[in-house]
């Protein structure tokens, strides 16, 4: 049975605050393992979340509910389970950016203050992020069930999530295809936008081909393709470059948590070695596709990919701003996409190639801007205005919160009024560190 959710605004409030259950809540905390940086933790789980059950829309599809923030569970360790407001709005404004760009992710429905004091490096005021999701399953839900050789659970989360999400795969096999080709597909999007997730954990990726977990993830400014912003990435694992290979080392552990459930191991370990190993034959067409239409290219030729990647080269050398970069070059006067690198004559010769290659495409001049302007966005959530805005939400003060929220919800069609949330930082306002937050 669904959720029914309550109608009034004090109703309404009270079940986003934790304080009461809605009706046919069934309330409890996920457990799931994981490898985090690479380590082995057999078991982790909600320390601070409570799915609170399921939402069946008109159409049928379900959705689930969770609170963050609402407390302790059996999986908090030594933490009280609680969340504060900083990560809270993070959370609430990346995803929602995420969504407005087009990009699979969960939700955020509502961010909550509790009125409640939460000490982390301070004392900090407390809040609740509501968060809707298609499941909350992970890689890491799998490898929980595997390590402990639970095969009757290992089996029956499978044909869930089968059922759930994939209903056209036929067994453990078609569930790993599936799901190796929804993250090569969420991968290339999130590299599309400059979005670097920052903790790619296997217990922070979603079965569902959903971005999930917001903590340290961060967008991008200037391009490079080392570029880190998570405190604790202390190595550069998750870099932006590295998404995809640490996407394929993380289905490397769903498949084999898979494993049990097949009748010849052998056999399976060779096909599912394949399977893997096949993902940069999903995710290239995938990444190549993105590069294609932010170049306004609709047409396929062979000189496109290195065209493509030798701006990207360009733009490293040169400290040029990913976002503006593209958004520029997609009209009204691309060459004033010069004007945003340290040498603007270095990027004539490239801007030369670009013109002549434009000029076999058969699509009509305004139709490759307006598709190129609805490939690549004026705005972004920028590191330095989500700080801005929790900052100001700390001092009681929500407006930058909803302004940025309001102008990120039309990425592609920025107005002139928010001119200002499209630029760079300057020097001291650059974000060079994003974190966990719980």
């Amino acid at each position: 049975m669904g959720l029914t959710l309550p109608q009034s605004d004090a109703e309404i409030a009270d079940v986003f605050s934790g304080n009461t259950l809605p009706d046919g809540a069934e309330p409890l905390a996920q457990v799931y393992a994981g490898h985090q940086f690479g380590g082995w933790v057999p078991q982790l789980g909600d320390g601070r979340a409570i799915l609170m059950g399921e939402v069946v829309a008109p159409d049928g599809a379900r959705f689930d509910l969770q609170l963050k923030g609402a407390g302790r569970t059996p999986y908090s360790r030594m933490g009280d389970g609680r969340a504060w407001l900083g990560p809270v709005l993070r959370e609430y404004i990346v995803s929602e950016a995420m969504a407005a760009l087009g990009i699979p992710t969960t939700r955020a429905l509502a961010a909550t203050a509790t009125g409640e004091d939460v000490l982390r490096e301070a004392v900090m005021p407390g809040a609740i992020l509501t968060r809707v999701a298609s499941s909350h399953i992970r890689v890491g839900t799998f490898q929980y069930f595997a390590a402990r050789q639970d095969i009757e659970a290992l089996s029956t989360l499978t044909a869930h999530v089968i059922a759930r999400h994939y209903p056209q795969a036929e067994g453990p096999e078609g569930l790993l295809d599936a799901v190796i080709g929804a993250q090569a597909d969420l991968v290339a999007r999130w590299m599309g936008v400059g979005f670097i997730h920052g903790v790619m954990n296997t217990d922070n990726m979603s079965v569902a081909g959903e971005t999930i977990d917001y903590g340290p993830c961060a967008f991008m400014d200037a391009y490079h393709p080392q570029t880190v912003f998570s405190s604790i990435d202390q190595y550069g694992r998750y870099a932006y470059g590295n998404q995809p290979q640490i996407a394929v080392w993380n289905l490397a552990q769903l498949a084999t948590a898979l494993l049990p459930l097949m009748p010849d191991r052998d056999a399976a370990i060779e096909r599912f070695t394949e399977l893997v190993n096949g993902f940069s034959g999903r995710f290239d067409p995938a990444w190549h596709a993105v590069l294609r239409a932010k170049l306004g290219l609709a047409e396929e030729e062979a000189d496109d990919l290195p065209l493509a990647f030798d701006l990207l080269e360009l733009m490293a050398k040169q400290e040029a701003d990913f976002t503006n970069t593209f958004r520029t070059l997609s009209g009204p006067t691309p060459e004033a996409m010069a004007q945003g690198f340290r040498t603007p004559d270095a990027v004539q010769p490239w801007l030369d190639r670009w013109r002549v290659r434009l000029s076999r495409e058969t699509r009509p001049e305004e139709a490759r801007i307006a598709a190129m302007q609805a490939t690549n966005p004026g705005l972004i959530p920028r590191n330095h205005r989500v700080e801005q805005a929790i900052s100001a939400a700390l001092r009681g003060d929500l407006a930058p919160f909803h302004r940025l929220t309001s102008a990120l919800s039309t990425p592609f069609t920025p107005s002139e009024a928010e001119a200002d949330l499209a630029q760079p930082p300057s020097e001291i306002e650059r974000v060079t560190r994003t974190f966990c937050g719980t």
